[in-house]
């Protein structure tokens, strides 16, 4: 009651305002309307003068990747050529937002098209979005605005989509807790249907205890998403559990060291950390990563390059250039490819199915590497760099690819000050095992280090 939603939303305008005006700009939000905003908190503060709140989200601000319709905002999802009218109707998780009493406070940047890992972005609409941490280095992508307004302050809470850890990647750069649901979890319904096979969508919060009040707002079935109709009901149960007793955890060493020794080093000890509440970690092996890695990229490039096709013949001048490049690459894989890739899918499904009879969780690294550096050459044309894809994916697309949750947890910070975040998996539909052992990773975390952008929306 010290403070309304009324005037935390006149600081977050006013925040917005000087974010873009700073050298080098954050552009983490990337289109946002005072009058929206005030509208929405000053209905919340009315709600909480009579004590009628309408969730534990009441009068909190959020933001939404652009890749969601969010009234009355552009759908451009990254681009320059989609969305040439404002939006009229919301996606689904938009619509539970508004719903939940949360305060939208803008759509936030992206990787255009969601083609990649970085968030670089140079077209004249969205720019690059700087990491608070170190605003010459990326925030990685795709959801790139969404992880960074998150830790620079501007919202606790921002939804993004994951088809290759696009959720994950830049809230492990960031230094925030991302979550991916089980693949048809939360509705994607009125986002554009980039990946329907790979992707799933997610909050990036500030803490693991915020990531479940979302996902338990946002995850249950939507008649409008025939992907997600079947599935058991979402709980908590477990959350708050006081340690891990007879929790097994499930590790493939030869898998979690293909990192930065750097990396390695903080993670091995977060191991050693849940070890000391009582779980016991039991050595697994993940059969044919390799294969997993390569037919995920044929299945989510297929999928993109088929509902992309017109516009790859239409705007291909529009794009980024990594962004033709990727779907130039795309094109080359065959309906057999697709096909095989799919076998793998089946393939891979099993030997989880078996893996998880033995174990509650697997345990990777988030990122094998910090966030990179930004060039000068990126701000005017762009980046391409498919090694740095590839191996910023590598812990990524086994959860992609057979559609099980993963939550990334920040654990530490890299000598240069950038943070080094943790991955945990479990079954399909079981978050609440990843969220309890979220809860526990965060004890690992001895200290938060501040961004060195960050704004105080309750000063």
């Amino acid at each position: 009651g010290k403070l309304t939603p009324s005037q935390v939303a006149k600081n977050i305008i006013a925040m917005l305002e000087d974010c873009d005006k700073s050298t080098p700009p954050l552009r983490a939000i990337v289109q946002w309307d005072r009058e929206q905003i005030m509208l929405m908190a000053e209905a919340s503060t009315v709600r909480y003068r009579n004590k009628c709140t309408l969730s534990y989200l009441d009068g909190i601000p959020v933001c939404l990747k652009e890749e969601f319709k969010v009234v009355p905002y552009y759908h451009r999802v990254g681009t320059v050529y989609l969305g040439t009218e404002p939006e009229t109707e919301d996606a689904t998780v938009a619509k539970k937002l508004r719903e939940a009493g949360a305060i939208i406070i803008g759509v936030s940047n992206m990787h255009e098209l969601g083609t990649g890992t970085t968030g670089c972005n140079p077209n004249r609409y969205h720019k690059i979005p700087r990491n608070p941490y170190k605003p010459n280095h990326f925030t990685g992508g795709s959801s790139s605005g969404s992880a960074a307004a998150v830790a620079a302050g501007l919202c606790p809470v921002a939804i993004g989509t994951d088809g290759g850890g696009s959720v994950r990647i830049p809230a492990s750069f960031c230094g925030v807790v991302g979550l991916k649901g089980t693949f048809g979890r939360i509705s994607s319904h009125g986002s554009l249907p980039l990946s329907y096979s790979t992707v799933s969508v997610g909050p990036i919060c500030t803490s693991v205890a915020d990531a479940a009040i979302v996902y338990s707002i946002l995850a249950e079935p939507d008649p409008l998403y025939p992907y997600g109709l079947k599935q058991p009901k979402a709980t908590l149960s477990g959350m708050c559990a006081p340690d891990l007793k007879g929790l097994k955890l499930g590790v493939d060493w030869t898998f979690f060291k293909a990192c930065d020794a750097e990396v390695l080093s903080v993670c091995e000890k977060a191991v050693e950390h849940l070890q000391s509440l009582g779980a016991s970690v039991v050595e697994v092996s993940l059969p044919e990563i390799e294969e997993v890695q390569m037919a995920h990229v044929i299945c989510i490039l297929s999928e993109m390059r088929d509902f992309l096709q017109p516009d790859f013949n239409k705007h291909f001048q529009e794009m980024n250039l990594d962004t033709r490049a990727n779907l130039a690459l795309a094109s080359q894989f065959t309906a057999l490819d697709y096909i095989t890739a799919n076998r793998q899918r089946t393939r891979s499904m099993r030997f989880l199915q078996e893996i998880f009879t033995t174990v509650n969780c697997i345990l990777t690294p988030a990122v094998p590497c910090t966030a990179p550096r930004i060039y000068e050459s990126d701000l005017l044309t762009g980046s391409s760099d498919l090694s740095f894809t590839a191996r910023s994916m590598r812990f990524m697309q086994l959860g992609n690819f057979t559609g099980i949750p993963g939550l990334v947890v920040p654990i530490g910070y890299s000598t240069a000050g950038l943070p080094i975040s943790f991955q945990v998996m479990a079954k399909w539909w079981d978050e609440a095992v990843l969220l309890q052992i979220g809860m526990k990773l965060e004890q690992f975390r001895y200290q938060t280090k501040k961004p060195s952008i960050y704004y105080d929306v309750l000063a």
